[in-house]
This record gives structure tokens, sequence and C-alpha cells, in this order.
């Protein structure tokens, strides 16, 4: 299992990992397999949608806040209870089909780590399964 730690700095935020993980695919040399992206923080996430229009990732932010507030009927004492919604909401995994080196990825697409309760240090857990 490969450690991949990201830093995120805002409360919410949608970071773009994918040239982190083409890099630590040809940096171990895999080739034809696939990706397990699993993230164990129970207020953040990992998905896969849009990169080539940074409206994307804003309008996913704005309209999940307005779906999920952040101040609403919580009982959770810590005052982020919208984080971990959210988090379920997106998932905590990724499986991403990796041939010849490079991540099967749509045209538009791209693979996001989803904080939701930062700015915090973070880790995405990943494992090869190779063909």
């Amino acid at each position: 299992m490969e450690t991949l730690s990201i830093r995120t700095h805002a409360r919410e935020e949608m970071m773009d990992i994918t040239r982190m993980l083409n890099s630590m695919i040809h940096a171990n040399g895999w080739t034809d397999g696939a990706l397990l992206l699993y993230c164990p923080h129970t207020t953040g996430a990992v998905t896969i949608n849009e990169g080539a229009d940074p409206d994307v990732v804003r309008d996913i932010t704005v309209n999940l806040n307005k779906l999920v507030p952040r101040n609403g009927d919580y009982h959770h004492a810590e005052g982020n209870s919208d984080a971990h919604i959210k988090s379920s909401m997106f998932g905590c995994e990724q499986l991403v089909i990796v041939e010849d080196g490079t991540l099967q990825l749509g045209t538009w697409q791209k693979i996001y780590f989803c904080e939701f309760d930062g700015p915090r240090s973070r880790k995405l857990w990943i494992k090869w399964l190779g063909a």
C-alpha cells in the first residue's frame, strides 16, 4: 500500500490529485491493473468529475452547501456534521483502471480529493491491483 499525503487549504476544497497519482504510477513502474483509492477520513472523500472547467468544481461546492448547509439541525457536538454527511454522499473510495501506465479517465475527467472540514493534513491510501 502507498500513502499520498495531502495538505488542504480551505474548509471545503476539491483538490485535483490526478497528476500526483500519475507520478506515483510512473515512479512505481505500474503498467496494467487498477488503483484502489481509499480515504480514511470521515470528513473527506474521493471522487471523479470534470477537470477542464473550474466552474464545475465551484458549482458542486456551492450547491452541495445548499443541500447540506454548515449550520443545520445537527446534534454532533464537533460542529462538522455537514462534513460527515458530504463525505458519505461522495464516498471514501474509487477504483480506477490503469492501462499502459496511464489512468483510464474520460476526456474531461480528473480525480479529486474532497475536503469538507479543513484545512488539514490528510492521507489517501492507494493500493495497486496488478493485472
